[in-house]
């Protein structure tokens, strides 16, 4: 499962959910400095979505703050989850 992402780096805390347009938002206090929000994000999608982070990569965007994430093997439940993140 592919999911496009908003990243929000800098925050007070770490944090998944809303939207900005058709992205997910994922709010992390790493700055955007070395791929340090970069990792971040990708391990708090993986915890919110039930995953291991070892099963959570970054297809695109590397130095953007919109990513494309690639969730493989997908975690039983993972569509609910999504849409509640989403707040579907």
């Amino acid at each position: 499962m592919r999911i496009a992402i908003r990243v929000k780096p800098g925050s007070s805390r770490a944090r998944v959910g809303g939207t900005y347009g058709d992205r997910l938002i994922v709010a992390v206090h790493a700055r955007a400095v070395d791929g340090g929000a970069t990792e971040e994000a990708l391990a708090a999608i993986a915890d919110a979505l039930g995953a291991r982070r070892r099963h959570v990569s970054l297809v695109s965007g590397v130095t953007s703050r919109d990513k494309l994430v690639e969730v493989d093997p997908e975690p039983d439940g993972c569509e609910e989850r999504l849409r509640a993140l989403r707040g579907d």
